[in-house]
């Protein structure tokens, strides 16, 4: 005699179980913000330029926003294939895992606003925490998403805790590292930017060098 799979009870049993809803959404979101970004770029105003040296001098002005968009692109492409990597060892999502996802969604659209912000005041270390706290919500959230899935079943059992082992350290290493970075605003802001940069880079490239290639 065959069983009869349990029927849901409730909206909240059969809603946000869409891994493919949630991961396109995600896509569309991590698209729009890296395209906000270069807003931040804005062409000089067309009376402050009167010779090829005042052009000069106005796309160097510009120089404090590449760089932070630059780094802004790179968190966007890392915490991208961070979330991507995640859903794709998924076996099913349920309510309470979409919602966590669509919290570090509403952190990714944070980022234009506190790139912005940092291209402005570049030499601000409120700016720079500002900067700071993006990224680490970012982790946090993401971490908190994993932790769930696993409580809550979500993985293939088989691979549970090997996907735990690498994403904890990847989350605590890339962590301590934008903290450090971070704390460098301490000594000088500019210091800090270039310190995340090559934070960033280290993750974007993933050198073959022992040490950093386990982070």
């Amino acid at each position: 005699m065959s069983s009869v799979p349990d029927q849901p009870t409730s909206y909240n049993e059969v809603a946000g179980s869409s891994i493919h809803r949630l991961a396109g959404l995600a896509d569309g979101i991590f698209a729009v913000g890296m395209t906000l970004l270069v807003l931040g770029l804005a062409v000089p105003a067309l009376d402050a330029v009167k010779s090829e040296g005042d052009l000069l001098g106005q796309l160097g002005g510009l120089l404090p926003a590449v760089v932070t968009y630059f780094m802004s692109f790179l968190t966007l492409g890392i915490f991208w294939v961070a979330q991507q990597t995640q859903l794709g060892r998924l076996e099913r999502a349920n309510r309470n895992f979409t919602w966590i996802h669509l919290g570090f969604l509403l952190a990714v659209t944070l980022i234009p606003f506190s790139t912005a912000l940092l291209a402005r005041f570049h030499w601000s270390r409120v700016a720079l925490v500002v900067y700071w706290l993006n990224i680490f919500v970012l982790g946090a959230v993401l971490l908190l998403a994993f932790e769930y899935g696993a409580r809550a079943k979500l993985f293939p059992e088989a691979d549970t805790a090997s996907i735990a082992r690498l994403t904890r350290r990847r989350v605590y290493g890339a962590q301590a590292l934008y903290l450090v970075g971070m704390l460098l605003c301490l000594i000088d802001t500019h210091l800090s930017i270039a310190a995340i940069v090559l934070i960033q880079l280290n993750y974007a490239v993933a050198p073959r060098i022992p040490l950093l290639h386990r982070l």
